[in-house]
């Protein structure tokens, strides 16, 4: 066995006692428990640099207190949301307070495929739950774990919350294709950095965009329906689904995909700015 591996399987030990942990704990004390690890943990770690830099720019406006204080925020809901993974069916049945539903129920209803976007705001992991509560199930699209014996963890967590899950990379995309002929329904986060990506603006830098959930949309003609989560405190919601957006007629494909995509990134943008310490600042989002 290799260093590597080894150290894997260490981190994997660890990952699963922490989620067993949570998992035995009462859906409160876990999501308080984990904002407290995070709050504690997080700002010693080397990723916190990206972060504070990521928001030293793009709210250069901000006094150096108030980033301090959305850094204390992004790491107490980031931990939160581990602690409130293993409790994703009972939040999504409980906890959470639905806007727009009825997009949910049009696109469950109207026999044709579909796609919703959101991004890492809040607990992220909810929408995926709340459309299949209401009917739903998606194929959500993801980043694999780099320890594979992490990522067994995260497909654990998130059986119940997913029709079912597809890899992000060339056999992803094939598994989306064949979803969305089948007439399925997908799910995409749209706010991470993909290094051979498109520059589209968002918070006035161009940032490597994912062109994947334009293409598809275009592609298929289907419905691109943004859906928010916001929390509204400890482990409580608010998920707020969109109409479908418009789509550019230009009659350059290329320039369709392009406009849609900057759409997106000013939705996204829009929503980061309301509610800045839920989101997940630690990407490297920005090519430079």
């Amino acid at each position: 066995m290799t260093g590597k591996e080894i150290r894997q399987r260490l981190e994997a030990l660890a990952a699963w006692g922490i989620w067993l942990l949570f998992r035995a704990l009462p859906l409160d004390a876990a999501s308080a428990l984990g904002g407290w690890l995070a709050r504690m943990v997080g700002p010693h770690l080397g990723v916190n640099r990206v972060a504070r830099r990521n928001l030293a720019r793009t709210f250069p406006e901000k006094s150096e207190a108030e980033r301090a204080a959305i850094l204390r925020g992004m790491w107490d809901n980031l931990g939160r949301v581990a602690g409130e993974f293993p409790h994703l069916e009972r939040i999504a049945t409980e906890r959470i307070e639905t806007i727009g539903g009825e997009e949910i129920d049009r696109m469950r209803d109207d026999g044709k495929p579909g796609i919703f976007i959101s991004g890492h705001l809040g607990n992220w992991e909810l929408g995926g739950a709340v459309a299949l509560q209401r009917g739903l199930p998606l194929h959500l699209v993801y980043r694999a774990a780099n320890n594979p014996w992490i990522e067994n963890l995260y497909r654990k967590g998130r059986k119940g919350a997913a029709g079912d899950q597809i890899q992000k990379g060339a056999a992803g995309a094939r598994q989306a294709i064949k979803v969305l002929k089948a007439g399925g329904h997908l799910g995409m986060l749209v706010d991470q950095k993909m290094n051979d990506g498109v520059p589209i603006p968002f918070f006035g830098r161009d940032a490597m965009t994912a062109p994947a959930m334009a293409q598809f949309a275009t592609r298929f003609s289907c419905p691109l329906v943004p859906a928010r989560v916001e929390r509204l405190g400890g482990a409580h919601f608010r998920i707020t689904i969109l109409p479908p957006l418009s789509f550019p007629h230009t009659g350059d494909i290329h320039d369709d995909n392009r406009l849609l995509l900057g759409r997106i990134n000013l939705l996204m943008e829009e929503w980061v700015r309301e509610r800045p310490e839920q989101w997940l600042w630690l990407h490297r989002r920005w090519p430079d």
